[in-house]
């Protein structure tokens, strides 16, 4: 096998491996995005239907159609500029290496045990409460212009942050990993027109953030006490405690890391013996 073969198999490889790469970077926000989700599901139905009217010679629907996939995207990037820009920015800020810091076992039992002591304090006080986990997609614009904290997660911190006239109780926290990053964020409020006019300011923020990223948004209504969590364009409202930290627990899990976690391993084999 000559040198050229070799190389062109090498270069087929790596072209194949980054059109993969790239369509999974682009699935994987659009998803998050339910606009975007209705964009792409209504082009593969017009491409499809354009297919089946050319394998049926449909001059008039053929010709309409000719016309759509023509001028389509032009009127699709006028029409969803704001949608397909966030699409955009999350891929931007997408981290290719994944978190900052991969969780062990027991690493995310404590964080997920701090937050909950936090999120029943602020329920049984009607304290108000916004507190963003980072996941895959960075949320480094809004840490900048925040005041950083970057100290352990501890729910005596989070309670003094969202304390009733503490300087910075208005904002929102970001974590990531197992450090409190910053305090007093400020987020862009959800757009989306079918949200119920008794959510406040805190769920459009938190329904806002989790539109454009990945991140888990969790929310404490001052009016009413009720928690809730917000995470791929939807909002989970007026959780239990248990309901909430089963879905904590389950959407910090190590689903999408690149590094086998041998301590999640070691747990599950130590639960097994135990039983």
């Amino acid at each position: 096998m000559n040198l050229s073969l070799i190389w062109s198999i090498i270069t087929k490889i790596i072209d194949i491996c980054a059109v993969w790469i790239a369509f999974y970077y682009i699935l994987k926000n659009v998803r998050n995005n339910i606009k975007m989700v209705l964009i792409v599901k209504g082009v593969i139905i017009i491409l499809l239907v354009k297919f089946i009217s050319d394998i049926l010679n449909l001059y008039t629907v053929g010709v309409i159609l000719e016309y759509a996939v023509e001028w389509g995207p032009l009127a699709l990037i006028v029409i969803f500029q704001p949608e397909i820009r966030n699409v955009l920015e999350s891929i931007g800020r997408t981290q290719l290496l994944g978190r900052h810091k991969i969780l062990t076992f027991d690493e995310r039992e404590k964080v997920v045990n701090e937050i909950m002591l936090a999120i029943d304090w602020f329920k049984k006080n009607k304290i108000g409460a916004l507190i963003v986990i980072e996941r895959e997609v960075s949320l480094q614009e809004y840490i900048d212009s925040s005041t950083k904290i970057y100290a352990d997660v501890n729910d005596s911190l989070l309670e003094s942050i969202f304390f009733p006239n503490s300087p910075l109780h208005d904002g929102g926290v970001i974590i990531q990993g197992d450090k409190i990053t910053c305090a007093g964020s400020v987020f862009k409020t959800s757009m989306n027109q079918n949200l119920s006019k008794r959510l406040g300011t805190r769920h459009r923020a938190a329904l806002g953030i989790a539109e454009e990223s990945d991140a888990l948004a969790l929310i404490v209504s001052e009016e009413t006490g009720r928690s809730s969590i917000a995470f791929d364009s939807e909002l989970h409202y007026n959780l239990s405690n248990e309901e909430f930290r089963t879905l904590l627990l389950n959407e910090l899990g190590p689903k999408t890391e690149i590094f086998f976690d041998s301590d999640e391993k070691k747990h599950t084999e130590d639960e097994d013996e135990n039983i």
